[in-house]
């Protein structure tokens, strides 16, 4: 029997819920498609559904199975597709992950754009905080920043940003405007999801751990408590870009301000990526460069 007996026919139960559905979608039986489920699940030696008179739900198992079937299944039908020579239309699903607020300002938009210049492609985007495992996740992208530690990975750079230290005219009024960076010690530190601030002294970077009364994860919680005076906030330039132009924010210690990090592309590192990751990665590029960022509803922000 075949490795690959049984695989459509799950894939089609796990998307559909239904074992009538999945016979219809690929022009067989129920009792077919139950029989190959049943098969494929004795040759794995494990469930891959739990099963009542009204419903369908994957075991834990099932779930892990459905994730990489799906990517096997969609990389079988590119490949039949691109021997086929049927064109540059790209089509399946495409999964990526990012940041919340840098997705929301930045890699939406231009998913957007993507999705109307390719409309058989779909796309699932997880936005999240959280440095997702992206081979166990089956992601096919991730938009990541800084330093890249996961040496399996490939990683292409799609722009650059860079972080400013900034505090209300208010607050410096107040408590006084910091001359060096040991006189942080003395100041508010507003922490966001960064718990290293990193400056430059010296030519060498400079890490300072930030202590304070006030932590939120989003730098919109942190920004917001910068605008009223709580403190010091420490985030990317285009988060507070708008406020230095009207004078609600003053930049705080601009000589020591951090070397700019590179925003990247990753993915998994395999033998043939995919067209739709190529496509992608090439937009987020030529949308990302200095001065074409996209528009988005989201005004200025970021992770």
């Amino acid at each position: 029997m075949s490795s690959w007996a049984g695989i459509d026919e799950f894939v089609a139960v796990a998307q559909t819920r239904n074992f009538t559905r999945a016979g219809k979608q690929l022009g067989r039986s129920a009792s077919q498609i139950s029989r190959d489920i049943a098969e494929l699940e004795n040759r794995l030696g494990q469930a891959l559904f739990y099963r009542t008179t009204r419903h369908v739900s994957l075991t834990e198992a099932g779930e892990r199975f459905f994730q990489r079937c799906r990517r096997l299944q969609e990389e079988r039908d590119e490949a039949v597709a691109g021997m086929l020579d049927v064109g540059a239309e790209l089509q399946g699903q495409l999964r990526l992950t990012s940041a919340v607020a840098y997705g929301e300002r930045f890699v939406v938009p231009v998913v957007c754009e993507f999705m109307a210049e390719h409309p058989k492609l779909s796309v699932d985007i997880h936005l999240t905080d959280e440095v997702l495992d992206i081979v166990d996740r089956s992601i096919d992208l991730a938009i990541r920043f800084g330093k890249l530690r996961d040496s399996q990975l490939v990683a292409t750079r799609l722009a650059s940003r860079t972080r400013q230290l900034c505090a209300s005219p208010t607050y410096l009024e107040r408590r006084g405007t910091p001359e060096r960076l040991e006189d942080l010690a003395h100041h508010v530190c507003l922490r966001a999801t960064a718990d290293v601030w990193i400056f430059s002294r010296d030519g060498e970077p400079y890490d300072y751990r930030p202590q304070g009364r006030f932590h939120c994860n989003s730098g919109y919680g942190a920004l917001e408590a910068a605008l009223r005076g709580l403190g010091l906030c420490w985030l990317p330039e285009f988060y507070v870009r708008p406020y230095l132009e009207r004078g609600d924010l003053v930049e705080v210690l601009p000589g020591n301000r951090s070397a700019d990090e590179g925003v990247w592309a990753v993915y998994p590192d395999r033998r043939h990526v995919s067209a739709k990751v190529k496509g992608l990665v090439q937009k987020l590029q030529a949308s990302l460069a200095p001065g074409r960022a996209p528009r988005s509803l989201s005004g200025d922000g970021d992770r």
